[in-house]
């Protein structure tokens, strides 16, 4: 029996550790929620004395969820679990979120293949809860206005440039980032929102070729149904131009048809935009999300082959083994 009424929607927060555990607790708060518990193996958990001080807080999942459970048992929901974690794990906790009968919210990626979103579908139905999505890409003011922009232009065929390149160290290796089995590699951990982006713009997928895959790096093309898109994604810092100013670590481009897509700022509430919708009941769905989880799964996995569709400027460059003089070589 779920008897929280008309009072503050109530939260659990898995991962509350890591870095962008600080947008949700900003969003629960902005939402009017309550965070009554939290989860992370790490201890480093201060920023929630910023939003909630009175959260019961555990680095240890058996008591979380003995807690959450307690909650339940008694009658006391708990209305969405945020979740935060380690890529690997968002499935397996999307999975905890719905049977201990609350919503999910999960950060992106929702799961690293698209038959993990088959067995959630399945979870969804038997539990009657629902499963939320972080895609904040499509609430971003500018995206919205150049979809519309697609849209009024037909049937037209769009040529797309995006390249992304945010400098990581060697720490970066050593974490659970750097391990594909454990982030889906370069194009799900830095790249997976890029790809909805793309979808939500341009329609969908038709053709996806990989031109080169590697820990630190990847690039590819792909044809969707109003766009062609050469596309390239780097963590390694010899991959950023040497125009840029000096002392910038990340570069971040996408152009359309050779006009450059100024989406720099707006980024400041987008969690927060994205927490209305989901506690009005407009949350994205496992529906929505498939897409880009389909197009990182296979470019994953794809063969490598560089003769099928037009290559990124970048690419050469990074195929360059001089790059790694300076770089972390793994």
């Amino acid at each position: 029996m779920r008897v929280n009424g008309n009072g503050p929607k109530t939260f659990a927060l898995i991962g509350a550790a890591g870095y962008i555990a600080p947008r949700h607790m900003r969003a629960i708060a902005d939402v009017g929620g309550d965070l009554i518990a939290a989860f992370d193996p790490a201890d480093s958990v201060g920023q929630i004395d910023s939003y909630f001080p009175e959260t019961r807080f555990f680095v240890e999942f058996e008591r979380f969820d003995r807690y959450i459970d307690k909650r339940r048992r008694r009658g006391e929901a708990t209305d969405f679990v945020s979740i935060c974690s380690p890529n690997y794990l968002h499935d397996a906790h999307v999975r905890f979120a719905l049977r201990s009968d609350a919503d999910a919210i999960c950060e992106k990626p929702l799961a690293l293949n698209p038959w993990n979103i088959d067995g959630l579908a399945e979870i969804e139905q038997s539990t009657g809860r629902k499963v939320n999505t972080i895609l904040q890409l499509r609430l971003h003011p500018s995206i919205i206005a150049l979809k519309e922009k697609i849209a009024a232009a037909g049937d037209r065929m769009h040529d797309v440039d995006l390249t992304y390149i945010t400098s990581r160290g060697r720490w970066y290796y050593v974490s659970w980032k750097g391990d594909e089995h454990k982030s889906g590699g370069i194009a799900t951990n830095i790249g997976v929102h890029f790809y909805d982006m793309l979808t939500f713009v341009f329609g969908p997928l038709k053709n996806n070729y990989v031109h080169h895959r590697a820990v630190d790096c990847a690039a590819g093309y792909l044809e969707y149904e109003k766009a062609r898109v050469r596309w390239f994604l780097s963590i390694n810092r010899n991959d950023l131009p040497q125009n840029i100013p000096p002392g910038q670590t990340t570069f971040r481009s996408i152009t359309i048809d050779g006009e450059e897509l100024e989406f720099s700022g707006g980024f400041t509430d987008l969690h927060t935009q994205s927490y209305q919708q989901i506690v009005a009941g407009n949350g994205f769905t496992l529906d929505d999300v498939r897409p880009s989880v389909e197009a990182v799964s296979y470019i994953r996995t794809a063969n490598v082959d560089a003769s099928q569709g037009e290559q990124h400027p970048f690419l050469g460059g990074a195929l360059d083994e001089a790059r790694y003089l300076n770089g972390f070589p793994v």
